[in-house]
């Protein structure tokens, strides 16, 4: 979960995704590194910065399955799910830094900075529990940046 200066969350619509969906940047675990490693690796990958501060880590993992209809498809059927680790960080950067269109491999077509209580009705379906439990847990995180704490 990547905050902006005023509390504000980062999300982005997927390049491959018909429905109005947003999602926060996510990704997996390669086997040489670790959970804060690959949030870092991520975010380079997708947004084309990791110009943060690690402010907190999740206590839990949360897991989803994808859908019935998208869990043969997805990742070409390698994947029926994905158990997550995620962090709350700070974006240090200016928003010139953030271009998810030009990293190697897009992924997001469209980027803006969300209220923290918005975030979960913006999530696909299968992502909304996941996204309202970390919003949840990062809440307090969001407000002191909000108010300069």
């Amino acid at each position: 979960m990547l905050f902006n200066h005023t509390g504000k969350v980062f999300v982005a619509q997927r390049i491959d995704q018909k429905e109005d969906a947003w999602q926060m940047p996510q990704g997996g675990i390669d086997l040489d590194e670790s959970p804060s490693e690959a949030a870092l690796r991520e975010l380079e990958e997708e947004i084309g910065t990791a110009n943060v501060r690690t402010l907190s880590e999740s206590r839990n993992w949360y897991h989803y399955d994808f859908p019935s209809h998208l869990a043969g498809k997805t990742w070409k059927g390698r994947f029926r799910g994905q158990t997550q680790k995620w962090f709350a960080m700070e974006f240090l950067g200016e928003h010139s830094e953030i271009d998810p269109m030009g990293v190697e491999h897009p992924e997001f077509a469209d980027w803006r900075w969300v209220d923290l209580a918005r975030l979960p009705s913006l999530a696909v379906s299968f992502k909304k529990d996941i996204y309202q439990s970390v919003a949840l847990e990062f809440a307090a995180l969001g407000e002191a940046l909000r108010t300069n704490k």
